[in-house]
C-alpha cells in the first residue's frame, strides 16, 4: 500500500488562517479519496506561514471493482423504457438477464465498474479540492484563473511504495505537481526533491523548516520561559498570542529586550496590549513587583549577530508604540484628576442605539436601575448610583479609543485618580464581568448593582424596540447579558424577583419607555431569561424536564428559588423513592385526569377516611395529613430538600394503596372517596412541582 504526500507551496499565509486550512485540506482530500474507494490507515496535517501539508499511510493502491445489479423495467415494457434502462446502466441489451417477477418477467443489469490508479483518484480529488478550497479570503495573480489565499507557487504531491516513488499528475493552469519543495526562506531558499514524508520532514528541518505547528510553540514557549528565569522574571502566559506567533515563523528564533525606562511607570495591562496588538511581543513580568519589564520576540531567522540588531529594530519601534501610549496615559490622567467631567459630557455625543438614545442616555437608565436594585444586594444606593454615573467614562478616554478591549480596566485607573471610593473604582472594571461562561463574577456589592443594572438595561432596552435575537443572529449580545445577569445573580445568592411591581424589570422598563414610550414585554423577557437559565442548568448536570417542572411553578422570577428547587427537584429524582413517587404521582394523575374528564367534574373536595375500605386507604389517608403540613412549613421556608424528604414518604403508602385497591370501584360513593384521596395525592406534590412534566 503506498503512502501519499502533499504540499502546497505559497507566498505567507495569515497565521489566523492556517491551522483552519490544514484541517479543510485534509478533510477534503480523505473525504473525496473515500468517496472514489480509496480508503487509507492514517493521516496527519500540517501548516507553516508558507505551506499546507497532508500526508496519507497505507493508502489503497487502487480503487476496488465494484459490481451493481439493477432492476430495470419488465420484459414487455415500451422499447423507450427500455432503451432508457439500457443507457442508464451503460450495458448492451444482450448483457440483460431476465428473472421472473411478482408482475411478470423483469430485465436485470449486471453493472461493472473497474477499479481506477490511485495516482489518477488522488489527482482527480486534489485539482477539485485546490480549485474550491474554502478560504475566508482569497486572491487571483498574474494571468491564472485559480484563486488562492496567496500566490501558490507549487504543488509536491507523490505516491511512495515499495517500488518507489511516482509524481502524481496534477496540473492546474500549468502549475504541475512535482516531488520537490523549498526550504527557509532567507535560510535556505534551494529546491529539494523528497521520497516520503520521513524524508520530507527531516530534509525541512535541515532547511530551516519546523513543519508541526505544535512543535513551533512549544520551542517558542521554552526558550522565553528560559530566557525570563535567566533574568529572574517569568513570561505572561498567552496561549492565543502563542499560536499566532507559531504561524508566523518557520524557524522560530526566540530574542528578549528591554522596554524603556521612560515607559516602566505605564499600567502593566497597557504595556502588554500595546507589545500584543502591535508588535505581537510576549510580556516578561517582574514576579516580585508584578511590573512588566521585558518584551519577548520571536524572530524568523538567526543572524550572525545572534539578533542583536532585529532586537534593536523592535526597540526602536517599541519605543514610538509606547511614546504614544505615554501620551495617552499622561492625558487621560490629567483629564481623570480633574473629575473626568469631559469624558461624561462627551458621552452625550456618542450614540448607543438610534431607537435607545446617547451613552448618557443609557448612563442615566443605568444609574436610576443600580440605586433601586443596591439594597437588594446589600449595596450602598448613593455609591450604586455615583459608580454607575462614572462606569463608562473612559469610554471618552484616549486610551480606550486606542485599545478598546481596555475599558473598564482603565477605568478603575482613572477613578482612582480622580480620588472616587474605592468601591466605585472597582465597578467601574468589573461592570462589563461576568462576559461569558468561563469569565470571574463580581462579588462586591457595588460592583454586582452596576453589572446587574447594566446588563438590565440592555436586555429591557432592545426588547422594548424589538431587536431581540433570531436563530443564530444575536447582533447586541443580548444572550450572553442574560447569561450574566444568570450568573450575577446565582453566584451572589440574590433573592430578586426580576419581574414583580418595582423589580428590576419594571423599573428599566419604565425607564426606557421614559424616552420614546416604548415598553418591553416583561414575560417575553422573562422567558428568554429561562431558556438562557436551562442552557446553563442543563451544563452543570439538570435534565430539562426536571427544570421545566419548577419553572412552571409560582416565583419563577427568581432565579435563585427557582434553581434551588430544581437542583432539590434533581437530586430527589436520582433517588429510588423519588422516582418510584413520581410513577405513583403520574397514574394517580392519569387516573384522576380520565375521570374527571370522563364525568364532567373535577373531585378535590376532599377524601373522607370513614368511606375507607381497605388499611391500605387509611395509610395513605394517614401518610397524607402527616406530608402535607411539613410540605408546606417546608416550602414556606423555601427549604426544599426537606419538602422533597417529606415528599419521599408517600412512596410507600401509594404503592401499597394501589396495589390493594381498585379506584373505580363498582360503588359510586367509595369511587368518589378514592377519587378524592388521588386529587389529595396530586395537589401534594404539585405543591412542590410540576410533576406532570416530569418524564419516564
Amino acid at each position: 500500500m503506498p503512502d501519499l504526500l502533499i504540499e502546497l507551496f505559497s507566498e505567507e499565509i495569515p497565521a489566523r488562517m492556517q491551522a483552519r486550512a490544514a484541517m479543510d485540506l485534509k478533510a477534503r482530500v480523505t473525504d473525496g479519496l473515500v468517496e472514489a474507494g480509496l480508503t487509507y490507515s492514517g493521516a496527519a496535517a500540517f501548516h507553516t506561514p508558507r505551506r499546507l501539508c497532508l500526508a496519507l499511510e497505507g493508502l489503497l493502491a487502487e480503487s476496488p471493482t465494484l459490481r451493481e445489479e439493477r432492476k430495470g423495467p419488465r420484459t414487455d415494457a415500451p422499447e423507450k423504457a427500455i432503451e432508457g434502462f439500457l443507457r442508464g446502466a451503460g450495458v448492451a441489451r444482450e448483457d440483460l438477464s431476465v428473472r421472473d417477477d411478482k408482475k411478470g418477467q423483469v430485465y436485470f443489469a449486471l453493472i461493472e465498474k473497474p477499479g481506477r490508479p490511485a495516482a489518477e483518484i488522488v489527482a482527480e480529488v486534489l485539482e477539485s479540492v485546490i480549485r474550491n478550497f474554502p478560504w475566508p479570503k482569497s486572491m487571483r495573480w498574474g494571468e491564472n484563473s485559480l484563486k488562492w489565499v496567496r500566490p501558490l507557487h507549487s504543488i509536491l504531491c507523490i505516491l511512495t511504495s515499495e517500488s518507489g516513488t511516482d509524481v502524481v499528475p496534477v496540473d492546474i493552469d500549468g502549475l504541475k505537481a512535482g516531488a520537490t519543495t523549498a526550504g527557509h526562506r532567507f535560510m535556505s531558499p534551494a529546491q529539494f526533491s523528497v521520497t516520503d514524508f520521513e524524508d520530507y520532514a527531516a530534509k525541512l528541518k535541515r532547511a530551516h523548516v519546523v513543519l508541526d505547528a505544535e512543535e513551533r510553540a512549544d520551542h517558542i514557549w521554552q526558550e522565553a520561559t528560559n530566557q525570563a528565569f535567566a533574568s529572574g522574571l517569568e513570561v505572561v502566559e498567552d496561549r492565543g498570542l502563542l499560536a499566532e506567533v507559531a504561524g508566523l515563523v518557520e524557524w522560530p528564533v526566540v530574542l528578549m529586550g528591554e522596554i524603556g525606562k521612560d515607559f516602566l511607570g505605564l499600567p502593566a495591562e497597557v504595556l502588554q496590549t500595546s507589545m500584543k496588538e502591535h508588535q505581537k511581543f510576549f510580556s516578561v513580568r517582574n514576579p516580585k513587583s508584578g511590573g512588566i519589564e521585558r518584551f519577548v520576540t520571536v524572530a524568523n531567522r538567526e543572524t550572525a549577530d545572534d539578533g542583536a540588531t532585529i532586537l534593536a529594530g523592535n526597540q526602536k519601534v517599541l519605543a514610538a508604540r509606547l511614546s504614544d501610549a505615554k501620551f495617552f496615559w499622561e492625558n487621560d490622567l490629567r483629564i481623570a484628576r480633574a473629575g473626568m467631567s469631559d469624558w461624561t459630557d462627551a458621552l452625550a455625543n456618542v450614540t448607543f442605539h438610534n431607537k435607545l438614545g446617547s451613552q448618557t442616555d443609557r448612563i442615566n437608565r443605568i444609574a436610576t436601575l443600580a440605586r433601586a436594585i443596591a439594597p437588594a444586594v446589600g449595596a450602598d444606593a448613593d455609591l450604586a448610583e455615583q459608580a454607575a454615573r462614572v462606569a463608562k467614562a473612559d469610554l471618552s478616554s484616549e486610551m480606550v479609543y486606542e485599545f478598546p478591549e481596555l475599558q473598564g480596566l482603565m477605568g478603575r485607573y482613572y477613578a482612582e485618580a480622580a480620588g472616587l471610593p474605592a468601591e466605585v473604582a472597582a465597578a467601574a472594571e468589573e461592570h462589563y464581568s461576568p462576559l461569558g461562561p468561563s469569565d470571574d463574577v463580581p462579588s462586591a456589592p457595588v460592583s454586582v448593582a452596576v453589572a446587574l443594572a447594566d446588563k438590565i438595561d440592555t436586555l429591557t432596552g432592545f426588547w422594548a424596540i424589538d431587536e431581540k435575537p433570531t436563530g443564530s443572529k444575536d447582533p447586541f449580545a443580548l444572550r450572553r447579558a442574560a447569561l450574566g445577569v444568570i450568573r450575577l445573580v446565582l453566584a451572589n445568592g440574590l433573592r430578586v424577583s426580576l419581574n414583580a411591581d418595582g423589580g428590576p424589570f419594571a423599573v428599566a422598563r419604565d425607564a426606557v419607555a421614559e424616552r420614546d414610550g416604548a415598553r418591553a414585554d416583561a414575560d417575553d423577557l422573562l422567558s428568554f431569561l429561562h431558556d438562557r437559565l436551562k442552557v446553563h442548568l442543563r451544563d452543570e448536570g439538570l435534565r430539562h424536564d426536571v427544570i421545566d417542572a419548577c419553572l412552571a411553578m409560582p416565583g419563577n422570577d427568581d432565579l435563585v428559588l427557582l434553581t434551588n428547587r430544581a437542583e432539590a427537584l434533581g437530586a430527589f429524582l436520582k433517588t429510588e423513592d423519588g422516582g418510584n413517587l413520581v410513577q405513583g404521582f403520574k397514574r394517580a394523575n392519569n387516573i384522576l385526569s380520565q375521570a374527571e374528564e370522563k364525568d364532567g367534574v373535577s373531585y378535590e373536595f376532599g377524601a373522607d377516611r370513614k368511606f375507607a375500605e381497605d388499611p391500605s386507604e387509611t395509610a395513605l389517608f394517614d401518610a397524607l395529613q402527616t406530608a402535607r403540613p411539613e410540605i408546606d412549613a417546608a416550602m414556606a421556608k423555601d427549604d426544599f430538600a426537606r419538602a422533597m424528604f417529606a415528599m419521599a414518604g408517600l412512596r410507600a403508602p401509594i404503592d401499597a394503596f394501589f396495589e390493594a385497591v381498585q379506584v373505580n370501584s363498582d360503588n359510586s360513593i367509595v369511587r368518589r372517596n378514592r377519587l378524592n384521596l388521588l386529587s389529595s395525592i396530586r395537589s401534594t406534590c404539585l405543591a412542590v412541582a410540576d410533576l406532570t412534566r416530569v418524564e419516564g
